[in-house]
């Protein structure tokens, strides 16, 4: 069996048949590359929408909000952080689960990272033209109820191609491309702080209405329905791209920590600064009613109401390059983690198929196809907002539920960043993941649930015919390492339909509903880590995957 550092020859992948060759991801990202994709991704469209939805939902407590919500992605990212340095390959996030427990568990966590990623693209590309209604020339392109209209159907789906045509230049232009977009995404919300801090700010917004005017319930839905945590999702862009890092045990943990503080510390500020800066006729009618001219386009609205329109011009500018670069980062990401699906058998071999530049080519052509389709089952920003938001945490929750297998499993294989108390921090990352879920309702849920047979059927029904036929790749499925998870998928369910937030019934109570939510996480936590898979059947799955050593050659 292969160890771990070592790697397949030049041109040939992996456990493929001797002779036949396949060409290689290309190594050339370093560790600026690394953060700048993740940051990148942190800060794009949330930043633009992100401050408003949460003072409606939450009023000034939303700074509470931020702060709840950037401690679960802190804890989240910690525990990537170990992986990502222990497993550096490409579409890392849907491929640790299948390391830890095989193939059931690894087809539904992978479906789950894919679909996050696949329609992270069109939101961004919803927020570019919801900002561009402030020309005259957009205005056509969004109806009255913020649905696309055919004209702008159209743009949406160029503005998807460019996306593409740009990740088919290869990894290297790729990177170069977003650093610069990065740079200026960063440049622009730190100024509109500095700005609107020194010529606007009145603190006595955050208690004119009352701190936290819908209590503690409206602290915690914010985090989940008014894109809290989906603006501070995408520190796992550096791991979706760790096959194509020169030194990816080396950078992968810093480019995920230093990107979450960078992104932490950005929108925690311009949720302050919003807030001081609103006039108080804004909110003379409740925080839930908040209203101002050009709301739609929060910040450079705000900047026009209080007579920075220079700032506003600018702002609207940025309301192109911010989503317009999560977007790219993100179509970058879902081609990586369908490559990653076919490596590890859930998708079919063609995934795998690289052009010249070492661009899984194919991969690309399905996002492309995918974020259109996103266009029209959920035109609404916000509607996407909270489904994604969903997707994405159960993508995330699979990492704490690998990493407590890891330890177990695995306690003595080299790790190039090892978490301090890592026994306690990942239990509670899969609490806060759990929890997360919950919060963002039975509404949101019910139609998770939806995509996630739909995911069955097709990866399901593929792995049944790729083992039927015999294909290399042919996964194998390990029932018994993942009989925690439809146990798990449906009792969450249960507790969301039967407690208070999006739509449930309310019976539970506030506050014991997250307790059983806690409890009943703990719970699978700890069923999980003891039925993962032998540590002899882990190195057997991760025997034959593009991993480089800690030099990075």
């Amino acid at each position: 069996m292969a160890s771990l550092n070592q790697i397949s020859p030049p041109g040939q992948r992996s456990g493929s048949t001797p002779g036949t060759t396949h060409r290689s991801l290309k190594r050339h990202v370093g560790l600026i590359g690394l953060m700048w994709a993740s940051v990148g991704s942190i800060i794009g469209s949330g930043w633009l929408f992100g401050a408003k939805s949460a003072v409606m939902a939450a009023g000034p407590a939303a700074v509470v909000s931020w702060g709840i919500g950037a401690v679960a992605i802190v804890l989240l990212a910690l525990v990537h952080a170990e992986l990502g340095g222990m497993f550096p390959v490409s579409g890392g996030t849907a491929r640790y689960p299948h390391y830890a427990f095989g193939g059931l568990a690894g087809m539904s966590f992978g479906w789950f990272s894919w679909l996050q990623a696949a329609t992270v693209a069109p939101i961004e590309v919803e927020a570019m033209i919801g900002y561009a209604r402030h020309w005259s020339w957009a205005d056509g392109l969004l109806n009255d109820n913020n649905t696309l209209t055919a004209s702008g159907f159209v743009v949406a789906t160029v503005l998807m191609a460019v996306f593409v045509a740009v990740n088919f230049l290869g990894v290297k232009v790729l990177a170069r491309t977003n650093s610069i977009a990065t740079w200026l995404k960063i440049f622009v919300p730190l100024f509109t702080i500095f700005v609107l801090a020194a010529t606007n700010f009145h603190g006595s917004n955050f208690t004119s209405h009352g701190f936290a005017p819908f209590g503690s319930k409206g602290v915690l839905a914010a985090i989940s329905t008014s894109g809290i945590i989906f603006a501070l999702l995408g520190f796992e862009q550096a791991i979706q791209i760790a096959g194509e890092s020169r030194n990816p045990k080396r950078d992968i943990p810093r480019a995920v920590l230093g990107s979450v503080a960078i992104g932490t510390l950005v929108y925690t500020l311009l949720q302050v600064v919003f807030i001081g800066a609103l006039p108080v006729s804004s909110f003379a009618n409740g925080w839930d009613k908040l209203d101002f001219p050009g709301i739609d386009g929060p910040f450079a609205g705000l900047a026009t109401v209080v007579g920075l329109g220079w700032l506003a011009w600018v702002l609207y500018m940025d309301a192109v390059i911010s989503p317009g670069g999560t977007g790219l980062i993100y179509t970058t990401s879902t081609s990586r983690i369908s490559y990653g699906l076919s490596k590890n058998g859930y998708a079919p071999q063609k995934f795998e198929e690289l052009d010249r530049n070492g661009v899984p080519w194919f991969g690309l052509i399905v996002s492309f196809v995918t974020g259109v389709i996103c266009f029209l089952p959920f035109p609404s920003w916000q509607e996407l907002v909270g489904f994604i938001t969903s997707a994405s945490v159960l993508m995330y929750a699979g990492a704490p539920l690998a990493f407590g297998a890891m330890r177990r499993r695995l306690p003595d294989r080299e790790r190039s960043y090892r978490l301090p108390l890592g026994g306690l921090v990942s239990p509670a990352a899969f609490v806060v993941a759990s929890l997360i879920i919950y919060w963002s309702g039975w509404h949101t849920l019910s139609r998770l649930g939806i995509a996630i047979v739909l995911g069955y059927a097709l990866l399901g029904g593929y792995a049944a015919y790729a083992i039927r036929k015999g294909l290399p790749n042919a996964p194998r499925l390990n029932w018994k390492a993942a009989q925690w998870l439809p146990v798990y998928l449906l009792g969450l369910g249960l507790v969301s339909w039967q407690g208070g937030f999006g739509e449930g019934t309310g019976r539970i109570p506030m506050w014991w509903d997250m307790g059983i939510v806690a409890l009943f996480s703990l719970a699978i936590y700890a069923w999980a880590i003891r039925v993962a898979l032998p540590a002899e059947e882990i190195e057997r799955e991760v025997s034959d995957v593009e991993v480089i050593d800690a030099g990075g050659h």
